[in-house]
């Protein structure tokens, strides 16, 4: 029988068929995957299974590629349409995928199988990626507990299936809490300040829900306007609360008791102490750091405090130009945190005589995606075109990259806008990766998602320079996932890239939003088509810089409470999380939010993503990022030929193959330097 016709999920000739899948497939298509895999396991740990390449690490891994690409489109599906039956199809096979992938990491014959092929003679022969995957299995084992004495393992297990739970828990207390919140205003003088777009979208979304008046909600693309635009001070507040209190222990606005991320957060953190110990570790922060660039918490927060040290006196500047100007110019004698982005943009226009609206209103939909398109066939020379496949949602365009002479590299999927049913923030995810088949090369394909408000009014949507700068930066990691020129699963395009190079592309790609050359022919006025004019891009070269040293103070703000948290931080202690990130804003910050605030209850890259004791990646990668562009600035051109080969050849295309430094110093010719990442901050002078 047939069963990809059966359940398309199972279907892997070709595209997912998000047409067809539906949350009934779920549990039989993983059921019958993870009944296939075991079984595989069980034949390639067997002693008539030569350890070989082709009989057993190859075979291991052609074998559970189907399991986890039928399992990524069901946690692509919850974070993208978390409706009820989604989330329950997810929520349901989540303890049996868990425990599936805890056997594996424990399985102790599997790990003797890849010990035995390194040891073995036929390993030189191996390719530098094949030995790659090697080292990297092994080490993985390591941190799967697979050299427990056997009567751990069960209880490792354990804490990897509760670790999972309660991960997607926290993510999903947070989604609930977020979109319980509503701030419905009947009265139209308190949305004075508020641009026509977030008066039309909120005028939108009260009559969806049939109500008198205008809408606004915690997601990014109503709460953002708010915040930064409304006059009424009042209005911000509310905002402001809501928002810093979701999924926390208050009540008082639409929030609920089983939403409150508290308890999940210290029972996160005993668990993963608990890993740590087990495996041998001082504490998470060494197990996060193991298959890392950085090699101690002590180096990755001595990093940190060396850019504090750099970056507090510009933020103390900004903010003491915050303050003086609300005081002086808006009357405004006790300035608040929700008074930030709204006194901030007053200062912005009063500095710079422009403002976010007036530059958003160029930066329509479709010149923006061509725009990006443009600097990534000029960068590789390639070509990106629209495709058909089916999709999730109306809203999602699929497209495919191709060679001058038309042939597939690989193709993605692009999802912009907000909606209430999908997961907050913008990321990339791989449908499928490239790897070396009997058929051929398969190629890989990509998901980019971000979180933008939809189009009214008839008008093309249009997106703040911020936006336009998220949307390149995935892009990023998506050139990362498909130019990979790999053809091992285990570091072919992202995978076995450590995670903190892993933001080295994304970051790259954000300084073409800045290149005029690239602004000019990604413009075009919603109202007049006009093209962005030159002055007002000066006003905004000018402005690039503005209060990046209170920007680059709360990054590492989070970065060094991340770190601490999982190297020093006692969850069964006298002191709490709240109390721990206080004492780093005593540290590090100049803006300090009200008691009442609970950031690390949202703070979901840590404990609903994979940036646990590695939020500090980010800055990391900054530095990487920098300073490979600074190499073009070098070259005199954004789109030098040479270098963008170079680029491609030593950074993008490699993978995982061999370290991520090694990629840098083959790029650059030398150590990464932080003087660009300085520079282009405005902290040093050119």
């Amino acid at each position: 029988m047939n069963t990809a016709t059966q359940n398309p999920l199972l279907d892997f000739s070709d595209l997912p068929r998000f047409d067809l899948i539906q949350p009934e497939h779920v549990k039989p298509a993983i059921t019958q995957l993870l009944t296939e895999g075991r079984a595989l396991i069980e034949r390639l740990t067997s002693d008539d299974t030569p350890a070989t390449w082709a009989d057993f690490a190859g075979a291991l891994a052609d074998g559970l590629e189907g399991f986890g690409r039928a399992w990524g489109i069901v946690g692509h599906l919850h974070s993208v349409n978390d409706i009820p039956p989604w989330r329950e199809a997810y929520n349901e096979m989540l303890p049996e995928v868990s425990r599936f992938y805890t056997e594996l990491g424990q399985n102790l014959k599997l790990f003797q199988k890849y010990r035995a092929l390194r040891e073995s003679e036929a390993f030189a022969r191996l390719s530098p990626e094949q030995q790659k995957v090697v080292n990297n299995e092994i080490r993985d084992f390591r941190l799967g507990g697979a050299e427990l004495p056997e009567d751990q393992k069960p209880r490792f297990q354990e804490i990897m299936e509760a670790l999972s739970q309660l991960s997607a828990k926290f993510s999903e207390n947070l989604l609930d809490a977020t979109n319980a919140f509503a701030e419905v205003v009947t009265d139209e003088s308190l949305l004075a300040g508020l641009p026509a777009y977030a008066r039309d979208a909120a005028r939108e979304a009260a009559q969806k829900a049939g109500l008198e008046g205008w809408k606004f909600t915690l997601q990014a693309p109503s709460y953002g306007p708010v915040m930064q635009y409304a006059d009424n001070r009042e209005l911000r507040a509310r905002m402001y609360r809501a928002f810093g209190t979701r999924a926390a222990e208050f009540h008082d606005g639409a929030s609920k008791p089983e939403w409150d991320n508290t308890p999940i957060m210290k029972r996160i953190l005993e668990l993963r102490e608990e890993d740590a110990r087990m495996l041998g570790f001082n504490n998470f922060a060494e197990v996060s750091l193991y298959p890392k660039m950085a090699d101690t918490p002590a180096q990755v927060l001595a990093f940190l405090r060396e850019m504090a040290a750099k970056a507090k006196p510009f933020a103390q500047r900004d903010i003491a130009e915050l303050q003086a100007f609300a005081k002086d110019e808006l009357g405004l004698a006790d300035f608040q945190p929700w008074d930030a982005a709204y006194v901030s943009e007053k200062l912005m226009q009063a500095r710079y005589a422009f403002s976010e609206q007036e530059v958003k209103q160029y930066f329509t939909e479709p010149k923006v995606v061509a725009g990006l398109f443009k600097v990534i066939e000029s960068l590789f020379g390639l070509k990106v075109r629209e495709d058909q496949a089916p999709v999730w949602h109306e809203d999602v365009r699929f497209y495919r990259i191709e060679t001058p002479a038309g042939e597939l590299v690989g193709q993605f999927y692009m999802d912009l806008y907000a909606r209430e049913t999908k997961r907050g923030g913008a990321w990339m995810d791989e449908a499928r990766s490239r790897k070396r088949t009997a058929g051929g090369i398969q190629k890989p394909i990509a998901y980019l998602n971000c979180n933008f408000a939809r189009p009214v009014g008839g008008k093309p949507a249009t997106f703040t320079h911020d936006e336009v700068t998220t949307l390149f930066h995935e892009a990023g990691h998506g050139l990362h996932h498909l130019l990979t020129r790999g053809t091992e699963l285990g570091v072919s395009g992202i995978h076995g890239v450590e995670w903190d190079a892993v933001e080295l592309p994304s970051q790259f790609m954000e300084n073409y939003c800045w290149e005029w050359a690239v602004l000019q022919d990604m413009t075009a006025h919603v109202d007049t088509g006009e093209p962005l004019p030159r002055a007002l891009y000066d006003k905004m070269l000018a402005a690039k810089n503005f209060q990046s040293g209170m920007m680059t103070v709360r990054q590492l703000e989070f970065s060094i409470f991340d770190m601490r948290l999982h190297c020093e931080f006692d969850p069964q202690g006298q002191h709490s999380v709240m109390d721990l990130i206080r004492e780093v804003r005593q540290e590090v910050a100049v803006l300090f939010p009200p008691e009442w605030h609970r950031f690390p209850n949202s703070f979901s890259h840590i404990f609903g993503g994979g940036y646990a004791a590695g939020y500090y990646s980010y800055k990391w990668a900054e530095v990487l990022s920098a300073d490979a562009y600074a190499a073009f600035e070098e070259a005199g051109n954004p789109f030098d030929p040479v270098v963008g080969k170079r680029f491609l050849d030593e950074i993008l295309s490699r993978g995982g193959e061999r370290p991520a430094l090694d990629n840098f110093r083959a790029f650059r010719g030398r150590e990464p330097s932080p003087d660009a990442l300085l520079r282009h901050s405005g902290m040093i002078a050119a």
